[in-house]
């Protein structure tokens, strides 16, 4: 697995970039995906051999000028950009904002009543862990029967990596896989005994199709999206998600899901017994 999770986010979004996107010429004879170092490092104002050793993790502390210069080559957003400085000051290592303490599984009060206003709606509390402490009754009618609430206590990333139904209940599976591990990844990773125990475990069980992700992919996952789900009454359902990060003493996050079609929004109805147009479709 990458230890060097600055210089691994730099070439990601590196290479996720067209010259187009930043005002040069595609040219015909471009070997690698999205721009080459040296057009990075012209752009930003620093040396080749300098975006190389950030990259190769030969220098893991940039200066802020130089985060800044890159950020803005990189046409990094606002969240990437608070993701990459804080990439820089914890690449040496050695500290963990959690201090070792264990993966938060009760959900407060207030959070609970939070999580009943939101019903009709499938939603679920998460911790850092993913696994899967508190949930509507919608999320239990989505979710239950496709396996994903099985296990004490169920865990998402382990159902996606580790259970046999999970290529089939999403079409996306790999998709799917990649977000599940760049959220684990957020934060302080290995550092986290929990983490690292955690994720000794994964690729015990799952293998390559784990650590390869672990060691590949940025820590950087997406907030909103939609994921394609199979219910084995419901069928095919689109849904829309929106994560919502609670405080940091909380240790946890929020998933709201809602369906991004009517098709899913009437199926979803027919699941639960509710009036059709319950929960309306938030995209097309």
């Amino acid at each position: 697995m990458s230890d060097n999770e600055l210089g691994l986010f730099l070439r990601s979004r590196r290479e996720s970039l067209t010259p187009g996107e930043v005002g040069l010429p595609a040219g015909s004879r471009r070997r690698t995906p999205g721009l080459r170092r040296a057009e990075v490092a012209t752009l930003a104002g620093v040396s080749v051999e300098y975006v190389t050793r950030l990259e190769q993790g030969r220098d893991r502390r940039p200066s802020p000028e130089v985060l800044s210069a890159l950020a803005t080559v990189l046409q990094l957003s606002s969240a990437e950009r608070i993701h990459l400085h804080r990439l820089s000051k914890g690449a040496a290592g050695g500290f963990s904002c959690m201090g070792g303490a264990s993966p938060v599984r009760t959900v407060r009060p207030t959070v609970r009543a939070l999580l009943d206003s939101l019903e009709p709606a499938p939603a679920v509390v998460l911790n850092r862990l993913s696994e899967i402490l508190a949930r509507t009754a919608r999320y239990e009618r989505l979710a239950g029967p496709p396996g994903l609430l099985d296990g004490d206590p169920p865990n998402l990333l382990r159902f996606v990596f580790a259970d046999d139904r999970a290529p089939a209940v999403f079409p996306d599976w790999a998709l799917v896989a990649d977000e599940q591990v760049a959220a684990l990844k957020e934060g302080p990773f290995l550092e986290d005994p929990h983490i690292a125990a955690f994720a000794d475990e994964l690729t015990l069980t799952a293998g390559t199709a784990f650590s390869e992700r672990a060691r590949s992919l940025p820590g950087f996952s997406r907030v909103s999206g939609v994921t394609r789900l199979v219910h084995p009454e419901a069928g095919e359902l689109r849904l829309a998600y929106e994560t919502l990060v609670l405080p940091a003493d909380d240790d946890q996050r929020l998933v709201v899901h809602l369906p991004a079609d009517e098709s899913t929004s009437a199926a979803l109805d027919r699941l639960t017994g509710r009036r059709p147009g319950a929960l309306r479709a938030v995209s097309g």
